[in-house]
Order: C-alpha cells, then structure tokens, then sequence
C-alpha cells in the first residue's frame, strides 16, 4: 500500500526499468509471431513486449518479496508463540510444584504433630475433635488416623472408625516391613469415605525398642491436592496432573473439552529429569491434539507436577493472525498486480497518458481508501521571499480526514490557516515547516477526541517530494495501550498492588530534581516487619501474603496528599515523603506507623496477628544527594533500630555507618577464625553442694586471637547470633568438645559427663541430633558422657521441629539442662512438657541470696519447684562460702562458680577430674591417703 501511495504522490516521475533488467530480459529467447505473409513484426511491437516483461518481472519479484516477508512474519510470531508457551509451561509447572509441596508438607506437618502427641498422650489422644482445633484443614476430603501395631484404627477423624482394621492395607504393611522414618506416598485407592479415590500419606510409629508400634495415616481425595489449580487458568485441551516418579497417577485437572477422558495419553509417559518443558506430537495423546508438556519435580518428595498445554489453544490467537497476513499479502499482491498492470498500459500507451494518470489516480485511491492508514499530500504555499506561509491540501482518504475530525470533501483544496486556529497553527507549521527543510519527520502524537471509536494515539510520518509532502497516519491505540499496561506491570507490585523499587528508581531521581530547585526536603522512610520471618514458617506463606497486603492497606491510609509508598519485596517497604523541612516534621509520621502497626490484624481465618516495624529514616539533603546513598542510609538506620531492640524508628546517624562497618568486619572476623580454628574451649567444674565431689564439666568456647590475645564470649558470641554463624560455631564446639573426651578417654581418666551450650538457632536448624550422633559415633564416646544446656528462648518456641529435635535427644540418653533459669519466659508447662533432667539457676538470683530473707524464699520457691518436677538444681555464680553455707541450708544440688574453680584449660580440667573432690577443705580418696588437705592443692596449682 505505501508503495502504491508513493508512486501515486503529485509531481513525481513514473518509476522506470533499470538498464540492467532490460539487458537481462533481451538476453531471453526472442518472442516474436509472425504475421501471415511470414514477416516479423514491426520493432515497436517488440519495444511493447519488452516493456511488458520488464513490469511483469519488476511485479513478480515485489510480489516475492511480499510473500517472502510475510511467510517469515508468520514464522517469527510462531516462534515466539512457542517460546512463550514453553515459558509459560514452564513457569505453570513450577508454580504448581510449589503450591503442591506445602500441601503435601502441611500433611507431613500433620503426620509429625499426630505422632508426637500420640506419644505424648500415652495413647490416649482422641483426634476427632482435632479438626476443630485447627491440627488440619476444615475440608471434607482429608482425615486422618492413628493404627496401632495390629491394624485396628486407635482414634480417627472421622465418626465410627475407630476399631476398624487395616491390616491388609498396602501403607500398613509397607510400613511394618521397610520401617522407613520418612512419610510414606501410597498410590490411589477406592475410599470407604466417598466414591472417590483417596491417597494415603503414611508415617511409622517405633516403639521404644525399635520395634513397629503402628501407623499415622492422613487420606487426601485428590480434590484435595487439585484444589489450588484455578479452573479458569487451563485451556479448554489443557491439564494439570500430579504423578509420582514411576509415573503413578495421583491427581488430575483438565480443561472443559477434556474432563471425561480418564486419561490424555495413549501410553503411560514417564519423566526421567527433575524438571523440563518439550513439545510433544498428536500420536501421544488421545484426542490427537499436540500439547506443550512442562514437568517439575517436587522438592524433597518423589512427585511430579506435569503441566499439558493444547498447541490448538495456544495458536488460536495465532491462526486468525495468519489469516489475516495472509489476506493482506493477497490483497497486496492483487495491488501489485494491478499497478504492473496500469503501468504496462502507461508505458505501451503514451498517447493516453491523461487517461492513464486519472485510472491510476483512481486505482490508488481504490486500494488507499480501504486501507487502515491515513493518507494526505500538501502542497507548501511561498511566499515573495520565497518563505512557507501556508501549506495546501491537495489530497486525503477518509481514514485520514478522520483522523483530524474533518470531512474529506471540506480537507481537499483547503488551507491549513484556514482549518487550525493560531495557537495550534503554530505548532503544525513548526512541523511541516522542519520536514520541508529535512526531507523527514516522524513522531508520535496523542488525539484527544472524547470519541472511544476513535484512535487516541497514532503514528504521523512526513516525506517531501518536490514542493509538497506526502503524510501519513497509522493508529497505534492497541499497541501504545499494551506498552502502557507492560510499563504499570512493570512498576506496580504484584502482591499488595503499590509501587516497586522500578517504579521508586525511576521516580525518585526527579523528585530529588524538582526538591534541589526549591531548595526543600525529601524523607525516606524504610520500613521492615520485625521478625516477619516467623510468620511464614509458623502460619505459611499464604497468611504472610495476607499479612503483607494488610499492612500495605494501613500504611497507605496514614499518608498525607502527595505522599508516596513502595514495597522494595519482601517485608520492606519505603514512604517517600516530599516537602518536609525539618527532621521533627517526619517523627509524627514515623510515631504514627509504629503505633498502627501495633494493633492486631484480622486475618481470614479468624485469628488476629501481630506484626511490629524498625524504621530508617534518611532525609535529603542532609543525609545524601543521590537515590543510591539515601536509600542505603535509610538502610542503616533502620539495622540501628533493630539493633536497639526493634518496635522503634531512627534518623539516620554517620555512626551508624561506622558501627555497621564494625560489626561486618567483625562477623568476616569471626568466620575467618572458624575456618582458621582459633577457638579453644575451657572447661568449669560442677560440684556436689555436700561432698564438693566432680559431676560435669560445663564447656566454655573462649577465642585465642593471633592480636588480642584471649577474647571472652561477650565479645564474639552476639555477633555469631546476629549473622547466624552461631550454628557453624556450635558444630566446632561440640565436635571439640568430643575430641576431648576421648582424649582424657585414652590417659584412663575417669571421665564426668561434659556439658555443651545450644543456641535456639542450631535447634532450628532441625539436624542437630544427627550432628551429635556423628559425633558419638566418630569418636567412640558414651552418650552419657554428654550433656546439653539450653536456654529459656529456646523452650519459648512451640515449633514442631523444635520439639522432635529436643524429644529425639531425650530419647537417645542425652540429658538436658535449662541454663540461666529466672532470665527468660518459660513456664511450668514447658519445663513438664520437655522433662528436663536439669536446673541452672541464673547467678543473680544466687548474688540475690545475701540480700535477705525475700531472696532466700524466691531461690528455695525455684528449688521446691525443680525438685516437684524431678530436677536436680544447679546454682551458678557461687563465689563465696556463705553463699554455698545457704545453698546447702536450701537443700541445693549442685554448685558452680569461682568459688569452686574458674574455667580451667583442658590440662588443667585433667587434673580437676583426676581430684574429683573440689571444695575447699574436700579430699579425694588419694588426697586422704596422702594426708593432703584439698584447699592446699588448688592453692599450689593456681587457676583449676
């Protein structure tokens, strides 16, 4: 079409055949007939005939071109097509994966907690009401039960089970024989429950000797399992399905075409890698329909999730696109056909060149006039300095008339003075005028009609000829309304629907701009949930969606007009506040936030939840010039708030920066010394409070520095906490604590239990059990050799985990201490629920002890307590002699402090044990037999 337009522009010679296609066309066999007398015909008939199969090559090989463009067009958008939907399969799959492995995780959950609180409960657990206790979801289609060693249902989810046998079901005797510690998958079966099928997830209860003690069962119908997949996002051909590795089906959904055929493919179809995307052919499947095919493995279960996408849905769009090209290139190549055409009858009839110019005049307004562009040609108007007054309307379709609002029998012959008023004038000749000294002008201009029908933005191209320029104008309202719509996907988050860092790194450099001009403020406030973390590993990350969208929602309705909120990801999100002029402007703002998010959120399911915010704040112009350092001050004053015990917001300060610097280097510091094994452990005695006689050995990590010497746990243990290397430096501990003992083990000591400090983050970590029985077992130590002290934050938690990892070790022989007891949050319950052997109480209240009869009650409260619970108590921090006189009087266990020995190194531990009575005035048996008084020995040997 923009060929025809061209050729058909005012004042432009006709286009003629180059001198090298007339030479390769006489280089052809002569094409000659013959009149009936025999002679040839005259030369001006062959000129013709010249003439004709110039324009009919020049025609065919445009027509080539424009099928050739087209064909590779169509090929291009079907490339992309599949490649998309290999994406998009891919991702689907993934997703789906995901989604399906917390639910299969959340029924581990339930197999885990089932089976600790069967054990704990004696048997005596009744699960019927557990549905209500929030233990599972609320659904129909999952239930559970516990089964005992002979196949008879305990207790069961469901009314009138109980007593039922399952015996001769295949996740009992699989159970019973494999006795694998991991949740076993059954295969679908018929369900009692309903006529649909149920998989089973089984989980094996041991007895304490080892020995199969039943089965935790928890039946899911596969809607269960299908319940995430939205009908709405499959195809009419497409599925979803879960299978496992052996290619087992267990749960399907399929689009509205498909949803009877029990299953797509012709043969069973396995998938060897973990995860992949791949095209696969009609004969696969039974409706003989090709189908994209995405598979994910599921992460830590033998599952995979298998997406199936129709290529018949993917390229429907597509062949109505084809359709169309198609029809455009016919309509082209007709086009062409008649410009050759017109043009053969130009050149072989000169004569009628008037009527020739008016049929192809009209030919080209045929083709114009159907087409979906606008088309003008204007003529400049000069004036007698030969300057462009006006420009002339010499021509238009009805498209283009439209474009501009005017009718086309008005445009033509009309002046532009005569259509646009002054002001819009101006700028119309501005552009025309550049485009008559240019030769060129392209740009993109958005129409403000209030008519929907009509385009609002469009594409207007000028090009000179001569005297005049050739327009035209091309709708681009889809495609500049797609380009919209990716710019809001790209700066607008998809969880809580507020702005994203994309859209504040665009947005805040101008604002910073406009703020330098007028010499005002901008303050950034970072805000980071405290302890979000927690939220999803105890609710899931479903209610941590509905947790960040609900704070998102209560942090927008405390903003001012003009303010602006972003969420960076995560849990962070930043307030961009303009026109603040002082710092003390911003603290209501900041004040605000804190106490809004201090109220409870309500939640879907009922529960109220609480969050609280650290926030850093950062100001220009005194905090940074620049996006990039506001931003990271804002960074660290919001790590300063936290660190200054959270719930709380700070303006950002140079010495946070300074201290920031500190602890990194304190933290690489620290792991330099792991790696290095710079850490030496000490050992303190803990004495029998009567006979002073050895009981255990407390290992105590101390930091021997290359610079500084011997370093105390104060001032490395915090930064191992904040930056999580306290779980490698808690494995170093005990496996040096285990060295050892079988060092003492080989001199023939006679060795006492020695007892290791446990963070609650190697707790969490969830393996800790399986590092100690590595450790027993590499170096040949009694498990009663081992002792393990934890601290009240640790009993804080109620994680399930937690509990298993704690039950796993009681379980094992190991015994467990509560350390610095009166410091913390625990309570009577969880000191019976973990059946401690083992009470450390704190050395203030020992301090305390001096100070009169209120502290002398509150110590024997303690005592009478522990020992109600079958603990022995330990008081830490004895330093003097009346201290340990009142601690007998109370009836007090055990001792440890200065008074008895400070932390003693490894050979001076040795001969600790070896004396094994370590109070003074107390006397071993060789000390007795020598006559030696005891407190003379740790005299002469200084430090024990």
């Amino acid at each position: 079409m923009k060929l025809i337009g061209r050729f058909a522009s005012p004042n432009r010679r006709s286009p003629s055949v180059s001198s090298e296609s007339i030479a390769f066309f006489r280089s052809c066999p002569v094409i000659v007939r013959r009149t009936a007398s025999g002679a040839r015909l005259p030369q001006m008939m062959q000129g013709r005939i010249h003439h004709a199969l110039a324009w009919l090559g020049i025609c065919s090989v445009l027509i080539a071109a424009l099928w050739t463009v087209t064909l590779l067009k169509l090929d291009s958008e079907k490339a992309q097509i599949t490649k998309n939907a290999l994406k998009d399969a891919s991702f689907l799959s993934q997703s789906y994966a995901e989604q399906l492995t917390r639910s299969i995780q959340q029924i581990d959950q339930i197999t885990l907690h089932l089976r600790y609180e069967w054990r704990k409960s004696g048997g005596a657990m009744e699960l019927q009401s557990r549905p209500e206790e929030g233990l599972f979801p609320l659904v129909s289609n999952l239930h559970a039960w516990v089964v005992d060693r002979h196949g008879v249902i305990q207790t069961s989810s469901i009314q009138g089970d109980i007593g039922r046998s399952v015996a001769n079901q295949d996740y009992f005797q699989t159970q019973k024989v494999e006795g694998s510690r991991e949740m076993l998958i059954g295969n679908p079966t018929g369900s009692y429950l309903s006529s649909q099928s149920a998989i089973h997830f089984s989980r094996r209860m041991n007895a304490s000797d080892g020995s199969f003690d039943g089965v935790i069962v928890v039946a899911a119908e596969p809607a269960y399992l299908e319940s995430f997949i939205s009908e709405l996002s499959l195809g009419r051909n497409d599925s979803v399905t879960l299978k496992k590795q052996d290619g087992t089906l267990l749960a399907s959904k399929r689009g509205e075409d498909i949803r009877d055929v029990p299953t797509i493919y012709r043969r069973p179809s396995m998938f060897l890698d973990e995860k992949g995307v791949t095209r696969k052919p009609p004969e696969e499947f039974v409706d003989g329909e090709a189908r994209i095919v995405a598979w994910q493995k599921l992460k830590n279960f033998p599952l995979m999730s298998i997406v199936n996408q129709s290529e018949k849905d993917i390229f429907a769009d597509y062949q109505q696109i084809a359709r169309d090209y198609r029809m455009y290139a016919w309509s082209g190549s007709l086009a062409l056909l008649l410009f050759s055409v017109v043009g053969l009858n130009f050149s072989s009839r000169l004569a009628k060149k008037r009527k020739s110019a008016e049929e192809l005049k009209n030919t080209y307004r045929l083709a114009t006039e159907a087409a979906r562009e606008g088309f003008f040609t204007v003529k400049a108007v000069y004036g007698k300095d030969r300057a462009i007054e006006d420009f002339l309307i010499l021509d238009c379709n009805d498209r283009g008339a439209e474009f501009i609002g005017f009718n086309k029998t008005f445009l033509i012959g009309s002046s532009f003075s005569s259509i646009y008023t002054s002001a819009r004038a101006q700028q119309v000749f501005a552009v025309f005028r550049g485009a008559m000294e240019t030769g060129y002008y392209e740009d993109e201009l958005k129409l403000s009609s209030r008519d929907k029908a009509q385009p609002t933005w469009i594409v207007r191209r000028l090009v000179r000829y001569g005297e005049g320029l050739a327009v035209t104008l091309r709708d681009i309202s889809d495609a500049k309304a797609h380009e919209l719509e990716l710019a809001k996907l790209a700066n607008t988050d998809a969880l809580t629907a507020l702005p994203n860092r994309h859209w504040m790194m665009n947005y805040l450099p101008t604002a910073l701009d406009q703020a330098r001009k007028i010499h005002a403020s901008v303050a950034l406030l970072l805000i980071d949930l405290d302890d979000f973390k927690n939220v999803n590993d105890t609710l899931g990350h479903v209610a941590g969606d509905e947790l960040l969208k609900a704070v998102a929602a209560r942090l927008q309705s405390l903003l001012r007009p003009g303010d602006h909120i972003v969420r960076l990801g995560g849990d962070e999100f930043i307030i961009i506040s303009e026109g603040y002029e002082i710092s003390a402007n911003v603290s209501p703002l900041a004040e605000r936030i804190c106490n809004a998010l201090n109220e409870p959120f309500v939640l879907k399911d009922g529960f109220s939840r609480m969050i609280r915010a650290s926030i850093g704040i950062s100001i220009y112009p005194q905090d940074g010039f620049e996006t990039e350092s506001l931003i990271k001050h804002a960074d660290i004053a919001m790590y300063a708030a936290k660190n200054d015990g959270k719930n709380r917001y700070e303006f950002y300060q140079a010495h946070f920066s300074e201290a920031l610097h500190a602890r990194l280097n304190n933290e690489q510091a620290i792991r330099n010394a792991i790696e290095m094994d710079e850490f030496v452990l000490y050992f303190q005695p803990r004495v029998d409070a009567v006979t002073g006689e050895l009981k255990s050995l407390e290992a105590l990590i101390r930091w021997q520095h290359p610079v500084r010497g011997l370093v105390l746990p104060v001032d490395f243990i915090p930064f191992a906490e904040t930056s999580g290397l306290i779980v490698d430096l808690g494995a170093l501990v005990l496996e040096k604590t285990f060295q050892q003992l079988a060092q003492w083990k080989a001199l023939a000591l006679p060795l006492v239990p020695v007892s290791v400090n446990v963070s609650a983050k190697q707790i969490n970590q969830g393996d800790l059990i399986s590092i100690l029985n590595s450790c027993i077992e590499r170096h040949g130590i009694d498990v009663s050799l081992l002792e393990i002290e934890i601290t009240e934050s640790s009993m804080v938690d109620d994680n399930l985990l937690v509990l298993e990892e704690l039950s796993a070790m009681k379980n094992r022989g190991i015994k467990l201490l509560i350390d610095d007891f009166g410091t913390g949050y625990s309570s009577m319950s969880q000191l019976h629920k973990l059946d401690l052997d083992v009470l450390k109480i704190d050395q203030a209240f020992t301090r305390s002890l001096a100070r009169g009869q209120k502290g002398e009650a509150f110590f024997k409260a303690m005592i009478s307590m522990a020992h109600a619970l079958g603990m022995h108590v330990v008081a830490e921090g004895v330093e003097t002699k009346e201290q340990l006189e009142l601690l007998r009087a109370l009836s007090c266990d055990e001792v440890q402090g200065y008074y008895i020995s400070e932390p003693a190194t490894a050979e001076e531990a040795a001969v600790l044990i070896k004396r094994q009575f370590l109070l003074p005035g107390s006397r071993s048996r060789t000390e007795q037999d020598l006559g030696i008084d005891g407190a003379m020995v740790r005299n002469e040997n200084g430090k024990s």
